[in-house]
This record gives structure tokens, sequence and C-alpha cells, in this order.
């Protein structure tokens, strides 16, 4: 199979008669992508696929109004991340987790997650990057992991690039100082 640009599916899901055909290759190219991004975010592989789908179905609800200001892959960061946040807080509200609680609540849930596969060090990592605040582990899982240019960043989080700098350079520090106290 061939791959298209970004453009040329947009302009085949515009066009009406290839929207099935243009949707599916979106969702082939970026499906992986999202996917790690959002499990960065919310731990565990049932959630991340829960998030995923409601992802797409919003992608695919709002891809004929898409104007273009941004490229499509921020514009599909700035959907998954807004929906994983979102679950976050309903699953604050449901489990009735005091704020505080939530980074506590995932490392747990790290821990005893399935499907995580990575060794001593990367599970400190983890439990390192979940003690940030909420934009700051946003920020060094986008630099870091997924290597995105500020930006990029700056479209998906709605922040100046100065801030993104910031955020970034103070959640290095809080990993090493993390990573050093053992």
């Amino acid at each position: 199979m061939s791959e298209y640009t970004d453009k040329e599916l947009l302009e085949m899901f515009k066009e009406g008669d290839y929207k099935n055909f243009a949707f599916k290759h979106i969702i082939k190219k970026y499906q992986e992508r999202l996917y790690w991004h959002i499990r960065k975010i919310v731990i565990t592989h049932d959630d991340t696929d829960d998030i995923l789908q409601n992802t797409f179905i919003k992608v695919w609800k709002g891809l004929d109004h898409f104007r273009e200001d941004s490229k499509l892959y921020t514009w599909l960061y700035r959907i998954a991340t807004n929906e994983s946040l979102t679950f976050l807080k309903q699953k604050k509200k449901r489990q009735h987790i005091p704020f505080m609680d939530v980074e506590h609540h995932l490392m747990n849930t790290l821990e005893s997650d399935e499907y995580f596969n990575g060794n001593q060090i990367q599970l400190k990592l983890q439990k390192a990057i979940l003690t940030l605040p909420e934009k700051q582990r946003l920020v060094f899982n986008m630099k870091y992991f997924d290597e995105m240019k500020y930006e990029d960043m700056s479209h998906i989080l709605d922040t100046s690039v100065g801030a993104l700098k910031a955020s970034f350079h103070h959640a290095v520090k809080k990993i090493e100082k993390y990573l050093k106290e053992d």
C-alpha cells in the first residue's frame, strides 16, 4: 500500500467519495503514535484503547471542518491529549480520588499493569515522570519520547514555546532528582 501525504488524505476525505478510504489511512498512519501518547498519560492499556477510539470518533466528526491551520498530526495529538485529560478528570470524580493522590493512583496502576514489560530502570523512570505536575508530564513525554518539536507542542497544548521549554527544563531537573534519591 502506498503512503499518502496528510494533504492527499484530507483532500480525499473532503471529496466525499473516498471518505472511508482516507479515514482508514489516517487511522493506520497515526494509530500507534497516538496510542503511545495516550498510554503515557493514562497508563493502562484498556483505558488507552477506549480513549483512542473516542479520539478517532471525534476526528471522524470534525475532519470535515478541519481548517488546516495546523498540521493534521498536531490536531490529532491535541484531540488525543484533551480526551486523555478529560478521562483522568472524570476518573478522579467517579472514584473520588483527591487531586493530589492521582499520581499515586497512576503509580499503583503502572506497577500492577500486566502489559508493562519494562525493566526496573524503566519502571523507575515512569514513576519519576508520574511525580511531575500534569503539564510537565505531558511536555516531558512529548519531547523525550515522541521527539516532538516545541512549535508542534505549542499548537497541541495551546501555550508558548518559552513556557514549554521551561516546563521541560523543570521536568528534567525533577526527574534527575527523583532518580538520584535511591
